[in-house]
């Protein structure tokens, strides 16, 4: 005669399975005797009212908003520039400038941002703490200041 296939694994997996099943049992026993002290019909609901909070109560229909569709902006809302008040020329210090090497770097006096500025961008001859006016463009790394003349 063989020997039987029962390892010890395996009744210890089997004692899991029926003691988690008479768990449940037990719990499940519980709740509705809970229910039938209490008279609770179970989960109770959830309302959102007019402004997104949770209450218990339903909310008033007077109160709610209606929203038209096309009034929803799924992007980015643009930005409105007011063309009377933007000026590409600013007003700035040179903080550093290297002839020799052809570069150097400027102060913006109005957001005291520093911007590369290269030799081929520079109209006039600068050295360093000199004021001086320029425009912004986007380089490799940033913005770079270009059209640089000396005030």
């Amino acid at each position: 005669m063989g020997r039987s296939q029962q390892t010890f694994s395996k009744t210890e997996k089997e004692k899991k399975r029926l003691k988690k099943r008479e768990d449940k049992r037990k719990k499940m026993e519980a709740r509705k005797q809970d229910k039938e002290e209490n008279g609770s019909a179970g989960i109770p609901i959830a309302y959102v009212d007019h402004n997104g909070n949770l209450t218990d109560t339903p909310p008033d229909p007077s109160l709610k908003v209606k929203v038209k569709a096309k009034n929803i902006e799924i992007s980015i809302p643009k930005k409105e520039h007011d063309t009377e008040d933007f000026n590409p020329i600013r007003n700035g210090k040179v903080s550093f400038f290297n002839s020799s090497k052809g570069y150097g770097f400027i102060l913006d006096k109005d957001t005291n941002e520093k911007y590369f500025a290269h030799v081929s961008g520079v109209l006039d001859d600068i050295i360093e703490n000199d004021n001086v006016t320029f425009e912004l463009e986007k380089g490799q790394r940033g913005m770079n200041a270009v059209k640089v003349k000396k005030v």
